[in-house]
């Protein structure tokens, strides 16, 4: 045979499953169903290797569980809305959604060529009106059970372009656009009461199994939980009082200063008061100017005293400064800490800089003695409290509740529980997002859009110039429009949605996507949800994934799916590489699909994205690991003849059943490397053991069909890695039906038991004799089958065994003294 022709191949039989609808799926009541999903794409306008291997380890599942005869869901979409998209609009004077379309219709056809066996009738992108509309039900719902408000918050704001900026479009501290140092203004911006669930979203983390463990701990930590004590400090001479929440309240005696966001209200409210308040604004702007990661990392801690006020520490009594720090940040706890520089180190360089005292309440066993020290080293440790009045002597570990029930009892703090979650800022001043459906009267306030109203369409008529207020508001068709209720004039909300909200239920959309009368069938969603398999980058750990597992559980309050979570098992792909650096455009290091399957075909692009790496780990990408991947499937393809070839020598009834062990023994592993262990390079690697055993065969069609019934294994084997190759060989093979809808081979365990092999024992290292063992058999029935054989046994009477080894299938090899 030539070699595998994959041009031809390949489009010939992606022509057939589109015509056949072969991978089209309805619901089978009855009928074991499977759900697999990668995370949805946004269309970027060109696929690289990366999003290949995505995309590829998504088939293999899928294209498993069908031939293991579930009923399949496998879509895709597009994440069509976002940034990007309005940018091009500025950049190059196109619609975003004329630019949006054209890359999604490149990146279709690019995953067409790869052979994904996407349900193509389930494909939506989130930026049409029928998507968009229920992202707007989905408002008002929350908005009457009181999930959605609005209030004052900071934003990334550029004084040049008069426009706020998304956190991506800072780039160390400046605009992106034209470099000005950016600001942080307080704005009217709306939020999603997702902390009302921050302790389900925790608690339910013990129904995912099927989770890597890293991802719940970056929740975990993400989600911040903390048990701790709210305490106020009273500002002197003003009547106003800070709120401090720490999780520390055994330190309360050594709070020797206050530390407060740049962006604490406190500083606005007493500027009178502060009279070094001028000093004070311009390092507040200079703060707004960087980004929280800037602020947090940053080793040297610098802060600027208040001059004229002072805080009250309430339980000692002593007066204690009040600073103002960029460290500090406005939406972690109350935007204010107390500083005990004893027991923290960050205090503690703070402290010695700006000559705070520093005064130890935690004697541990390492502290040294003495009442206050400013050069005494940092002890984080437990120990037993001192400088603490009545509560001196009791352990560290004991002082939490002890301190805490007396600070309730004062009246200035209260036990509380603390989450690292805020609210959702779902609002953003852009054009090419969901319109926010609310309507501001002047007479009735803001209330919502009718949702026969729905959808409220983004208007043609905007300008994108990338300053300024959002585009919607130079559209005046869109601006103006009567209140709901009282029939007056009235304003629309210019703000758009932010693009998580999109993709936080796109999976149940899948399930019903073309229904117009509701925003999905819920006995649709719940014969289908919850995702079997969800496949995406960890980058997504702690907003998709939070946000998914959050609007689920809405979707559940509203009574339209069942209780639960929405992805069942979830798999953390790792990056594509070439020569150690992750590929993206910015670098110019992308490996373009399309140059590879041109010259090798989809089938081996896919192999080798499958074979040189598991699928969690990093995958460096090599162009003779992609030649090794074309040079097997030919070796499959020419296999073809091998496996017909006249042979004269009769294969005996040994010679059948090694091969046979070989193939069941293929069967098993690369069953459980796909289901259960997601191993998919030692699973080609046992088929490329199967294909090798065949080509030293010698007895092809003179075995009684023993060598074309492996074949047809290596075949069905091989159809989650390369189905283009796999079909083409079963219809050479004499089938009729798709190989993609063939029943999963079985294995036998008794097949691969069976069958014995001789096997030589060597004692200190000399051979003493030789032992007969099945091919499956472990240590444990090789020991008890040494000690039958009495010749063996015989040389090991009386001495003691220091070493077993056991190379399964080779040698057993024993030291004794």
């Amino acid at each position: 045979m030539t070699d595998y022709n994959h041009s031809e191949i390949e489009k010939k039989w992606q022509k057939k499953w589109e015509e056949d609808r072969v991978f089209e799926t309805k619901e089978q009541q009855g009928k074991e169903k499977y759900y697999c999903l990668v995370m949805l794409p946004y269309p970027s306008g060109n696929l690289h290797m990366g999003h290949v291997r995505n995309y590829v380890i998504g088939d293999v599942f899928a294209r498993f569980h069908k031939m293991k005869g579930k009923n399949i869901l496998h879509p895709i979409g597009w994440d069509a809305f976002g940034l990007p998209a309005e940018n091009a609009a500025i950049k190059n004077k196109i619609h975003p959604a004329k630019w949006t379309k054209q890359n999604i219709a490149r990146m279709r056809e690019q995953l067409k060529v790869l052979g994904i066996s996407y349900d193509w009738n389930r494909e939506f992108a989130t930026c049409t009106p029928e998507y968009y509309r229920w992202n707007q039900w989905f408002f008002i719902k929350m908005w009457e059970r009181g999930l959605i408000f609005r209030k004052s918050a900071n934003v990334n704001w550029c004084p040049s372009c008069n426009t706020v900026l998304a956190n991506e479009q800072v780039l160390k501290g400046l605009c992106w656009r034209c470099d000005s140092r950016t600001q942080q203004r307080d704005l009217e911006q709306w939020f999603i009461k997702i902390t009302d669930y921050a302790d389900e979203l925790l608690e339910e983390h013990k129904q995912l199994r099927g989770w890597p463990e890293q991802v719940l701990s970056m929740q975990k930590d993400w989600i911040g939980k903390s048990f701790g004590t709210e305490i106020e400090f009273a500002v002197t001479g003003t009547g106003k009082k800070l709120k401090i929440f720490t999780t520390r309240p055994d330190t309360l005696f050594g709070v020797t200063f206050i530390v407060v966001a740049p962006e604490h209200k406190i500083i606005d409210e007493m500027k009178s008061q502060i009279a070094n308040y001028n000093e004070i604004e311009k390092y507040v702007i200079e703060s707004g100017g960087k980004s929280n990661i800037e602020r947090s990392s940053c080793k040297e801690k610098n802060g600027i005293r208040f001059e004229g006020i002072n805080a009250l520490n309430p339980a000692t009594g002593k007066e204690i400064p009040i600073f103002t720090a960029d460290y500090v940040l406005a939406n972690y706890g109350t935007g204010a800490i107390m500083a005990v520089p004893a027991h923290d180190q960050r205090d503690w360089e703070f402290a010695k800089r700006y000559n705070i005292p520093v005064i130890e309440v935690i004697k541990s066993s390492n502290s040294c003695d003495g009442n206050q020290s400013d050069d005494k080293d940092v002890s984080e440790a437990e120990g037993v409290l001192v400088n603490s009045r009545q509560f001196n002597g009791i352990k560290s570990s004991e002082a939490f509740d002890i301190i805490s029930e007396w600070v309730e009892k004062q009246g200035f703090g209260k036990k509380t529980t603390n989450f690292k979650l805020k609210d959702w800022l779902i609002s953003r001043r852009r054009y090419w997002g969901t319109p926010i459906p609310m309507i501001h009267c002047k007479i009735c306030g803001t209330v919502p859009v009718p949702e026969k109203d729905l959808p409220v369409l983004l208007p043609e008529d905007t300008e994108f110039t990338g300053e300024g207020e959002s585009p919607l508001k130079s559209s005046k068709t869109f601006v103006n429009v009567k209140c709901p209720k009282c029939g007056m004039d009235a304003k629309r909300e210019t703000d758009t949605m932010d693009t998580f909200v999109d993709s936080s239920w796109y999976y149940a959309r899948y399930c019903d996507n073309r229904n117009d009368n509701a925003v999905f069938d819920s006995v649709k969603v719940n014969y289908w949800m919850p995702v079997n398999q969800y496949i995406g980058g960890i980058e997504h750990a702690c907003m998709h994934l939070i946000y998914s597992r959050f609007w689920y559980k809405v979707m559940r309050d509203l009574c339209i799916v069942k209780p639960g979570e929405p992805f069942e098992n979830l798999l953390t792909q790792g990056m594509v590489t070439l020569n150690g650096s992750v590929m993206s455009k910015s670098k110019g290091n992308i490996v373009s699909p399309d140059e590879i399957i041109e010259k090798y075909g989809a089938d081996t692009a896919r192999l080798f994205t499958l074979f040189a790496a598991p699928p969690q780990k990093q995958l460096d990408w090599s162009m003779e690991g992609v030649e090794g991947c074309l040079r097997f499937t030919n070796r499959i393809w020419r296999l073809f003849d091998v496996v017909h070839t006249k042979t004269e020598i009769p294969a005996s009834e040994k010679d059948k059943n090694d091969i046979l062990r070989i193939m069941h023994q293929a069967i098993k592993k690369v069953t459980v490397d796909i289901e259960k262990e997601f191993k998919f390079n030692t699973a080609i690697s046992s088929v490329m053991e199967l294909v090798n055993a065949l080509y030293t065969y010698k007895y092809h069609s003179n075995d009684g069909g023993t060598s074309i019934e492996v074949y047809k294994t290596v075949i069905l084997l091989m159809v989650p890695f390369t189905p283009h190759l796999c079909e083409e060989i079963w219809e050479k093979l004499g089938y009729k039906e798709y190989v993609s809808a063939y029943p999963w081979p079985a294995f036998d365990e008794n097949v691969m038991k069976q069958y014995s092999v001789e096997l030589p024992v060597q004692i200190n290292g000399k051979l003493r004799g030789k032992i007969i063992v099945s091919a499956e058999d472990g240590e444990d029935e090789v020991k008890k089958i040494i000690e039958k054989d009495e010749k063996i046994a015989s040389q090991l009477k009386g001495r003691q065994i220091a070493k077993f080894i056991y190379v399964k299938g080779k040698i057993v090899t024993i030291f004794v003294k």
